[in-house]
C-alpha cells in the first residue's frame, strides 16, 4: 500500500552525549525540517554535561568541587535543579544515593585516571558524612557551599536529567509525542500515532548481549536501570561494577543484577535505580514498597536471574502500563 500524505512520517534523531549517544523517536505529518530540532536536542544534552561533567576540569560541577568549604558558589540553574533532587532522594533513602563518592569514584577507575591503590585505601578510611548532610543549597539565591570536605559526583542522575533536558527541547517545538533517551534511560511522552503507549525493553543483565528481560509500556513516563553488567574495572583478580557503596568508600561486592524503576522524571528514575541498587532487594524493596515507587530488581541466583517486582506496573506481568 502507498504512503498516503496524511501518514505521520517517523523522525529518528541521535548524537553523542556524556560518552555515549542520546536518541530522539518522534512523528510528524507534512513538511519538517529535522535540522533545528536536532540541534536544540543536541545543545540540551551539552548543556548538562558542561555544567555537571565531572570529566570536564571547567565545569560548574567540577568548579563547586574545588572551591573552598564555608564558601557560597555561584551555581547555574539547571545543575541547582539537579543537585536540590539529589539531596531530596540522598535523603530520602538514608543516605543510599549519595552524590558525595566522587573520592571513591575516582580511585576506583571509574574516572579519567586508572585505580590507584593509594587512592583507595583513603576512601575507605575516610570517615563519610552523606551528602545531603554537608552541601548547602540556597535556591532563591542560586548558590551552594560546603560545611565538610566531599567531592560531588553526578553520574547516577545528570544523564537521567539528561533525558529530561531532550523531552523538553521537543516540547519547546510542539512535540508532545515521543521517544528521548541517553544509554537505556528513557522517557516517553504522549502516546505513539497509532494511540498506544511507547514500548521499551528491560534488559536482561548480560554483558555480552543486548537482550530484553521483559517489555515496558510507557506513557507520559520514564525509566531508568542501573546494574552491574555494562560499566566495570578490573582491579587485581576482581572485576568490580562502577555502583558505589557510600557505606564503605568502594563498589558494591553483593547487589543485584540490575534495579529499574518507573517514575514522573527520569532523574528520579535515575536516581532512585542507583539507591535501591545500593540498597538491595531486601532492604530496597522495602523502602520501594513504602514510598510507592514502582522497581524491578533482578538478582543473580546461580546461573538464573530471579526478579522481584514491587508496584503495581512491574507486578502486572510481562507487559507493562504507565496511566496518565
Amino acid at each position: 500500500m502507498s504512503k498516503m500524505s496524511s501518514d505521520p512520517d517517523r523522525q529518528a534523531l541521535s548524537g553523542h552525549t556524556m560518552g555515549t549517544r542520546w536518541s530522539a523517536l518522534f512523528y510528524t505529518t507534512g513538511t519538517f525540517d529535522p535540522a533545528p530540532v536536532r540541534s536544540a536536542l543536541q545543545a540540551a544534552v551539552d548543556e548538562v554535561d558542561e555544567q555537571m561533567s565531572s570529566w570536564k576540569p571547567n565545569s560548574d560541577l567540577m568548579r563547586l568541587n574545588a572551591a573552598p568549604m564555608g564558601r557560597w558558589v555561584g551555581v547555574p540553574a539547571r545543575l541547582m535543579t539537579v543537585l536540590r533532587i539529589a539531596l531530596e532522594i540522598g535523603c530520602s533513602s538514608a543516605g543510599a544515593f549519595d552524590i558525595g563518592m566522587g573520592d571513591a569514584v575516582s580511585a576506583w577507575g571509574f574516572g579519567s585516571s586508572a585505580a590507584d591503590w593509594a587512592l583507595i585505601r583513603k576512601a575507605l578510611q575516610t570517615p563519610r558524612r552523606a551528602a545531603y548532610e554537608v552541601l548547602e543549597l540556597n535556591v532563591v539565591g542560586g548558590e551552594a557551599r560546603k560545611s565538610a570536605p566531599i567531592v560531588l559526583d553526578l553520574n547516577g542522575i545528570a544523564k537521567g536529567y539528561g533525558v529530561d533536558r531532550l523531552a523538553e527541547a521537543l516540547r519547546g517545538f510542539g512535540i508532545t509525542s515521543g521517544l528521548v533517551g541517553i544509554d537505556g534511560e528513557m522517557r516517553a511522552l504522549g502516546l505513539r500515532p497509532d494511540g498506544e503507549p511507547w514500548t521499551i525493553a528491560v534488559e536482561e543483565p548480560d554483558p555480552t548481549s543486548r537482550a530484553p528481560h521483559s517489555m515496558l509500556v510507557l506513557q507520559d513516563a520514564a525509566v531508568a536501570t542501573s546494574g552491574d553488567y555494562r560499566h566495570w574495572v578490573d582491579v587485581g583478580d576482581r572485576r568490580l561494577s562502577h555502583t558505589m557503596d557510600p557505606r564503605r568508600g568502594a563498589p558494591l561486592t553483593r547487589s543485584p543484577a540490575s534495579v529499574s524503576v518507573v517514575a514522573r522524571t527520569c532523574a528520579e528514575a535515575d536516581a532512585w535505580a542507583t539507591a535501591l541498587m545500593v540498597l538491595g532487594p531486601g532492604e530496597g524493596a522495602e523502602l520501594a514498597k513504602r514510598l510507592r515507587l514502582d522497581a524491578l530488581f533482578l538478582v543473580r541466583e546461580g546461573q538464573a536471574i530471579r526478579p522481584r517486582a514491587v508496584g503495581a506496573l512491574f507486578a502486572a506481568g510481562p507487559l507493562k502500563q504507565v496511566a496518565r
